[in-house]
């Protein structure tokens, strides 16, 4: 179903979206120095993460690739090390491939339709981008604009294009970079998915969910997924007689792909603990070891599931351990782990490790 906004009510929510927007803007530092470079890498940490989460990260990343040619001729092991534990990591490797694909080019992408053709940059980012950034006349719409839009016309299932159809016929045409970050400001800190303080909206006298007395009911919830499935993980520390610890590499269109771990895997439901990382060790790199006693254990939530991570100390008893897969692997001394990129549950069992050996 389609929705109509005459000419005045439109201009009535962008004057007051506007007005709140320059009172109660957030200082953030991709504000402060808006160039493209910084909205982009902001726009890109800000996909499935909150602004508090990512700052920190912003920051570190930042000061570690102050410029697209410096994060270019970075290797993809020290991205995704300043990019640990803000997961999702084929954004980081997406990031990591779009900037050598701009520094080849000679040149940055000046429209939405060069950002959006870039790795990584979906329509929502390709707009934003390209309207904080370079002023383009584009109307960006992620889920808090989709909740301020859907309240502000009362609409419980919105579609994507009835929502960018609106956002478009919203847009400052002046100050469309400005107009995207008010609304998603507004859907972060007031009209929030509980509870939104509609005394504190700029455009409640023009929000038909206020006015219907329910306003948290738009848009409709989505369904509660399932309880996470939970798996054990068995992995084994092997090391040499150099003290060194032996690593690999995941591949890199794999889930967390490019980190390096402790090798491991599953545990089936009819075996032990033990018996899973003896067989896991054996198929993935074609040793028979004696399993030892337990190093450490350490519970983890992922996105879509939640794990316990089982590492054990093992001795080899035959075999030299190579990838059956083909993947990279690395004996490393523990004071250079520190130069690796690990999921978090691994570099938790690393850092136990290592502060225990101390």
């Amino acid at each position: 179903m389609s929705v109509k906004v005459s000419p005045e009510r439109a201009e009535k929510i962008r004057r007051g979206l506007l007005t709140w927007y320059d009172e109660h803007r957030r200082s953030l530092p991709w504000r402060d120095d808006p160039d493209l470079y910084h909205v982009w890498l902001s726009e890109i940490m800000l996909q499935q993460t909150r602004v508090d989460q990512a700052l920190p990260y912003y920051e570190r990343f930042t000061e570690a690739f102050p410029t697209l040619e410096s994060l270019a001729s970075a290797n993809l092991d020290a991205v995704l090390r300043q990019w640990e534990g803000l997961g999702y990591y084929a954004r980081a490797r997406n990031l990591h491939k779009a900037a050598r694909q701009i520094v080849r080019s000679g040149s940055w992408p000046r429209s939405y339709e060069e950002l959006h053709a870039l790795p990584g940059i979906g329509p929502y980012t390709g707009r934003a981008i390209a309207s904080i950034a370079y002023g383009a006349r584009e109307a960006a719409v992620d889920g808090n604009v989709r909740r301020v839009l859907a309240r502000l016309f009362a609409i419980a299932y919105p579609a994507k294009r009835q929502l960018q159809s609106l956002a478009e016929s919203l847009l400052d045409r002046e100050r469309p970079g400005d107009y995207n970050q008010a609304v998603m400001d507004l859907g972060a800190l007031v009209c929030t998915p509980r509870s939104p303080l509609c005394d504190a909206c700029p455009v409640s006298t023009h929000c038909l969910a206020k006015a219907s007395g329910e306003p948290d009911s738009f848009p409709v919830a989505r369904k509660k997924s399932s309880p996470l499935q939970h798996y054990d993980i068995a992995s084994g520390i092997l090391t040499d007689d150099g003290g060194r610890i032996f690593i690999q590499r995941r591949e890199e269109k794999a889930l967390l792909g490019g980190l390096w771990e402790l090798p491991g895997g599953k545990r089936n439901p009819d075996e032990t603990v033990k018996a899973a990382c003896k067989r896991e060790l054996l198929e993935e790199l074609g040793i028979e070891v004696a399993v030892g006693r337990l190093a450490c254990k350490v519970k983890h939530a992922y996105t879509h599931y939640k794990i316990t991570l089982w590492v054990h100390y093992c001795r080899i008893l035959g075999g030299v351990p190579v990838s059956t897969a083909g993947l990279q692997t690395a004996w490393v001394h523990p004071c250079d782990l520190e130069h690796y990129a690990f999921p978090r549950a691994n570099r938790r069992v690393l850092d136990a490790l290592t502060a225990d050996s101390a």
